[in-house]
């Protein structure tokens, strides 16, 4: 009785950034997409408060080898107002053969750093292996962690970024610079497009904010803002003109990045390649020098599964 009423350990935001570098996170879901995660379809439950700001509840489970777990989330966009974040969660990860608890993690932490590790391992197999400059859209969570993610599988040595409050892109320039990055804020979108060889984007963006026709061959075009069928960042043409992945068939409905060029013509879904496929070579990775890669992300279970896994078993080897 004295092990089911244990106290189940609690590990912080510190604790579980720290047992994550982006080279062993990205190692580990590469082998993780490979061998073939379970991820149920996520649970998503609306909440009305009460005061006319509808939220979100989040449930995604996933389980692989010996372990189980459950990210638990809750979205209110509302909150941006209030000062306080929009997204708050928190990972609960168990034995998978008996269910037992093993650990609760900093739900944040581990969706800030996978989401651009799953962004980073896209790009090891999609981008030009002589990519050396990133253009990061947005400078939220995971914006600024978008350097170090790419530069951990490209020899990416110069950054820029933009927002559309080009003094929050400054205030980012300048934090990366503090860090050792050759960086800079930009305030054309389109002049720094047509310059980048790698762009992440990951904003709230409703309407497209790459256009194909700024970008120069052989780009790679990371999207991760999307992650309803009203949020675009990338026009029609992008996907038309591109070879498409995602990380999760969810994605098909879920982004509107996805949604709106398969409705319009410009995509057909069963052209889009998966992730787990590039991983395992059962869909070829880049082609040519010259082809537009794109890999649109909206988050999965797999992903998280893998983080919280790798956070328990590094704090275990140093206890």
């Amino acid at each position: 009785m004295a092990e089911a009423n244990a106290t189940i350990p609690l590990i912080d935001a510190a604790r579980t950034a720290a047992a994550l570098p982006f080279e062993a996170l990205i190692a580990a879901l590469r082998t993780s997409f490979a061998g073939g995660a379970v991820a149920p379809p996520r649970h998503h439950h609306h909440i009305a408060p009460g005061n006319g700001e509808d939220g979100v509840l989040l449930l995604m489970p996933a389980w692989q080898g010996e372990s189980l777990g459950i990210k638990i989330a809750t979205v209110f966009p509302s909150n941006n107002v209030r000062g306080l974040p929009s997204v708050y969660s928190t990972y609960l990860l168990c034995d998978a053969a008996t269910g037992r608890p093993l650990a609760l993690l900093d739900g944040d932490t581990i969706t800030a750093r996978r989401t651009i590790a799953v962004s980073a391992l896209a790009a090891s197999l999609l981008a030009r292996e002589d990519a050396t400059s990133l253009l990061v859209v947005g400078t939220g969570r995971i914006a600024r962690l978008a350097p170090a993610a790419f530069a951990a599988v490209r020899p990416v040595r110069r950054v820029a970024i933009w927002n559309r409050d080009p003094a929050k892109a400054e205030i980012l320039a300048v934090q990366f610079r503090a860090d050792g990055v050759d960086a800079i804020a930009v305030s054309s979108l389109e002049a720094a497009a047509g310059q980048a060889d790698i762009i992440s984007c990951a904003t709230p963006a409703t309407t497209p904010l790459i256009r194909a026709d700024w970008l120069r061959p052989g780009t790679h075009l990371d999207l991760i803002g999307s992650f309803t069928p009203a949020m675009r960042e990338a026009d029609d043409a992008c996907f038309a003109r591109g070879r498409v992945y995602v990380d999760t068939p969810d994605a098909l409905a879920e982004a509107g990045d996805l949604v709106g060029p398969i409705a319009n013509g410009a995509l057909r879904a069963e052209d889009v390649g998966l992730l787990a496929d590039l991983c395992v070579g059962r869909t070829p990775a880049r082609r040519s020098a010259d082809e537009l890669t794109i890999f649109k992300a909206v988050g999965t279970a797999v992903a998280d599964l893998v983080a919280a896994t790798l956070v328990r078993d590094a704090l275990s080897e140093s206890a």
